[in-house]
């Protein structure tokens, strides 16, 4: 999508400048058989400017080559008006580049609200007094929980206050689908207090993208999930099941920071030898889940009753299982999983994910991934 932009863009661009070409009598342009005053060449080479700045910012990925495009897209068509009768096709272009403005502001504002929200957590995240985790903090779990933790290595390391990871995904939109989406995700978490906040953006084929952000805060949950950044397809919040929902979503996840299964906002108890179920509850929102283990304390899977969305009528079996674990930053954890769903019609397995990097603890705002910006 965006080569084709650019090359559209490009020949667009280039017309405009045979339009100064002819103004100022360096080349004849016969598809414009009025004459072109100077005054008026010197707009045509400056729409063509506007139009070569906008292919460079493309290029370089910049946020903001929408705002020139569409500078641009307005001059030129007030030359076409201008020279209706030989230039009108040009409308055509100018059509279609105006809609990639549209969609490029955005998806230029949708970065922009996350990148604020996590900031707003950032701030927020308590990095002061970071304890070294000990056995004795251990003794009130359950066993097998006990054994998980010792066993991922986080006995004598810090607690973890946050969390930054950039994952790789595999989705399904819905259970008919037999083909899987590619996609990136970026997602933070704090730990005190408890907040995730998560973007991700998935190929739909060569032209269309979705783009979503889920994000559990102040004991409330939010999923936007929207096409070219533009279209929602969901917008749920201030709903009891999606507050719910999300909490059960952050409960699944402390496998990736284990120091996080000492939070205060956390209890457990023992089911049997190798499973334990966790319960949290925060500001309001109370959710739970089992969370199973080998005989060696390797985590294996989260399962928990959990509301698809927000029109469910009542929840749903949902299982995150581990496929792959693997030591980061000297802890061992989940590094490639699968999450699904039980439907009446069978087991819907709708995610893969690997995570290609965990950062804990950081002390700046990590800058945005590039990788996954269409």
């Amino acid at each position: 999508m965006r080569i084709a932009l650019t090359i559209l863009i490009g020949i667009h661009g280039i017309i405009h400048l045979f339009g100064f070409f002819k103004a100022f009598d360096i080349s004849e342009f016969n598809a414009i058989s009025q004459p072109i005053s100077k005054i008026y060449g010197i707009l045509w080479f400056f729409t063509f400017l506007l139009f070569a700045i906008t292919i460079i910012f493309i290029l370089v990925h910049s946020d903001y080559w929408w705002l020139n495009g569409f500078l641009a897209v307005i001059i030129s068509q007030m030359l076409i008006f201008n020279y209706w009768s030989d230039a009108k096709f040009g409308t055509i272009a100018n059509v279609i580049i105006l809609l990639a403005t549209i969609i490029g502001y955005s998806s230029f504002n949708f970065k922009d609200k996350i990148k604020r929200e996590r900031i707003t957590l950032f701030e927020n995240s308590q990095l002061k007094n970071q304890k070294i985790v000990t056995e004795k903090e251990l003794l009130d779990l359950p066993p097998i929980v006990q054994k998980w933790l010792t066993n991922s290595g986080i006995i004598g390391k810090q607690l973890i206050s946050n969390v930054y990871l950039i994952q790789e995904i595999q989705l399904k939109m819905k259970p008919e689908q037999t083909s899987w989406n590619n996609g990136t995700a970026e997602q933070y978490f704090t730990i005190q207090p408890p907040t995730f906040n998560w973007n991700i953006n998935i190929e739909m084929g060569s032209i269309l993208s979705i783009v979503g952000r889920d994000k559990f805060e102040d004991g409330k949950g939010e999923m936007i999930i929207k096409l070219l950044s533009l279209f929602p397809i969901v917008n749920s919040k201030n709903d009891e099941k999606t507050n719910q929902a999300t909490l059960q979503r952050y409960l699944a996840e402390i496998v990736w920071f284990p120091s996080a299964s000492l939070s205060k906002y956390i209890t457990w108890k023992t089911i049997d030898d190798y499973s334990a179920i966790a319960t949290m509850e925060y500001k309001g929102t109370k959710g739970s889940g089992v969370f199973h283990f080998d005989k060696d304390g390797n985590f294996e899977k989260f399962v928990a009753m959990r509301y698809l969305d927000s029109n469910a009528i009542k929840p749903t079996e949902w299982t995150v299982f581990v496929t792959k674990l693997e030591e980061r930053n000297g802890i061992k954890i989940p590094v490639e999983c699968e999450a699904s769903w039980e439907l009446e019609t069978g087991t819907w397995t709708w995610l893969k994910l690997k995570i290609t990097d965990i950062q804990y603890n950081v002390k700046e705002m990590p800058v945005a991934n590039t990788a996954y910006e269409k």
